[in-house]
């Protein structure tokens, strides 16, 4: 009887963390799918956050690069008024004065599409900035060889292109500057952790945007030789 009773017994139950165990095993984790889900999301807001910021930045250089664009113009507009005045002063050199006609041509030969592309084309912008430093050193040589020609200065006409060529070169450099800012702003922006890693994902969209750059001997006055 005293076996029968001991066989009889009820077994004691499992342990407690034995049990969660197993319902752990047995029912279906949801885990990895909800930490993979998280990820993404994390990464999509990353890469939204990223993409519109350098939209934003990438409009403002966009509008800089045209304002820069417009002066070149207005000083483009200029020179054929200016090369016709000083045509017909007594004597002048006319090396200086084909020398500025010629450099506006090599300006006027970039199609306008390459001109709006240049920054994101670092060729296209160093064939930009170069044509326009040419026209610029053309014309203040120009005008250093005017200050032989005390007649052709006194001229209503010449006085009037020379404070609008000056105003127009002053306003050409602020914006320049101003250029150089906006993009540097830019391009931290997109070397910068965590954009530096999605800015590739876009292709050339979002490329480093160039600088303009002083040529060589900028900070010196031109040299004119008025010797006959």
């Amino acid at each position: 009887m005293e076996k029968m009773s001991r066989r009889s017994r009820p077994r004691k139950g499992r342990p407690a963390w034995r049990r969660i165990c197993l319902d752990m095993q047995q029912r279906p984790s949801y885990a990895v799918p909800v930490v993979i889900g998280v990820i993404v999301i994390i990464v999509g807001v990353m890469v939204g956050t990223a993409y519109n910021s350098l939209v934003t930045l990438s409009q403002a250089v966009d509008a800089q690069w045209g304002q820069v664009q417009n002066v070149y113009q207005r000083r483009a507009d200029l020179i054929p008024n200016l090369v016709a005045t000083v045509k017909g002063a007594a004597n002048f050199e006319s090396s200086t004065y084909e020398a500025v006609a010629k450099a506006r041509a090599s300006v006027g030969q970039i199609s306008p599409e390459v001109a709006q592309n240049a920054i994101n084309n670092p060729q296209d912008f160093a064939k930009y900035a170069a044509a326009q430093d040419q026209l610029g050193s053309a014309l203040s040589r120009l005008l250093a060889v005017v200050e032989n020609y005390p007649q052709l200065k006194a001229t209503e006409n010449f006085a009037t292109l020379q404070a609008q060529l000056e105003g127009t070169e002053n306003r050409i450099a602020f914006e320049r500057r101003k250029y150089n800012e906006v993009a540097q702003t830019f391009n931290t922006r997109r070397d910068t952790i965590p954009t530096v890693f999605f800015a590739g994902l876009f292709g050339s969209k979002f490329n480093e945007k160039p600088y303009f750059k002083s040529q060589p001997g900028a900070e010196q006055a031109p040299v004119v030789n008025f010797s006959p």
